[in-house]
């Protein structure tokens, strides 16, 4: 048996704060609770970045290698150095 999928618009979201976070977890959870899946579409960069810094990327089910914009470098560790060490390259 499938299980529905419960798609939410998130492009009229602006300026996404803590509270939009809870409120999309809030109903992710109501969703698997109704044995539903829930997907999130038109997300913005600033939406997937909040949901990533709250480490809910996996719960939400978002991927966590998405595309960057062209030509820009994604966040994160680049190279493992030892403490103190001052070299760049």
């Amino acid at each position: 048996m499938r299980s529905a999928k419960i798609a939410i618009d998130c492009g009229s979201v602006r300026v996404p704060t803590a509270a939009t976070i809870d409120q999309i977890a809030r109903l992710k959870l109501a969703a698997r609770r109704c044995g539903c899946e829930l997907e999130l579409r038109n997300t913005s960069p600033i939406l997937l970045e909040l949901i990533g810094f709250a480490g809910l990327s996996g719960v939400l089910g978002l991927e966590a290698g998405r595309q960057t914009e062209q030509g820009k470098q994604p966040c994160g560790v680049e190279e493992e150095r030892e403490l103190g060490d001052s070299s760049t390259g």
